[in-house]
Order: structure tokens, then sequence, then C-alpha cells
């Protein structure tokens, strides 16, 4: 497992499954560059869906600018982010995760995000798009202390 990663759900090979491996092991390790490089020109990443703090408009963040200010916007701005991954399920082009992703604050305190992120791949294995489930206010009311 990579430093962050927990993964009890299937690693059976699979296009989508492998980037979405890919991917959470690069925002755990902080590796912003590896992780920008796994994306499609015309790739979309919308963590949550929907409006939010990181996206007002509720549109994603579009293209290698677009992503690269949301890695600066909310990734880069946590202490530690740890994937707890529970179920994985490959479907075409597309794997969807269930599971949960704690994520330490600067401040010390800790919030976990449960909800299901999915993986969009193009043929060659890049990430066109990354939509992550979750709820914002459920995820701030975990706030605690980190371990």
């Amino acid at each position: 497992m990579s430093e962050g990663v927990f993964w009890k759900a299937s690693r059976e090979a699979h296009p989508a499954r492998d980037a979405a491996f890919a991917s959470i092991s690069a925002v755990a390790r902080g590796a912003k560059q590896e992780w920008l490089d796994l994306f499609a020109n015309e790739a979309v990443v919308e963590d949550p869906v929907g409006p939010s703090a990181f996206d007002p408009d509720g549109k994603g963040h579009h293209g290698d600018e677009g992503i690269s200010a949301f890695w600066d916007l909310a990734i880069s701005q946590a202490e530690r982010i740890e994937f707890h991954i529970d179920d994985s399920f490959a479907c075409g082009n597309e794997v969807a995760n269930t599971g949960r992703i704690v994520t330490t604050l600067p401040d010390g305190n800790a919030m976990t995000a449960e909800g299901v992120f999915s993986y969009r791949v193009d043929g060659s294995g890049k990430i066109l798009a990354i939509r992550a489930f979750w709820e914002f206010d459920r995820a701030m009311a975990t706030l605690r202390p980190a371990d």
C-alpha cells in the first residue's frame, strides 16, 4: 500500500481502478505534478460534485489550469490526507470507489468525508473525470482533534 492509502477493495487490474489508485496515492504523498500528469487535457474534477467552498458555481475544475488551481486551493492546504477505500466497482471505462477521506488540517484538527468517488478514463488510461460525492456539512460535523 501507498502511504496514506488503506485499500480494502479489489485491486483487480482495470484502467479506471488503476488510475484511481495512482491518483489517491499521489494525493496522499503530496505529489502534485505526478497527480497532474494522470489527467487528459480535457479533464474535469468535481470534488465534491455541485457548489461548494472549493467550487462556488458547482461547474468543476477544468483542464490543466483548473485542476492545478484545485490542488492549490484544496489539497495543498491539508497537513495530511488519508484514503480508506472499502469497495471498488469497475464498469466500462469508469470505477466507483466507496470509503472515507480523512483530512488533517494545519490547525491539528481532522475531518472525515464519507462518500462515493468515481473516476472515468480515456482509452490510454488518462483521467477524464473525477467526481466525488460527499457532503461538506456532514464532513465538517466530524471535525475533531487529529489522532
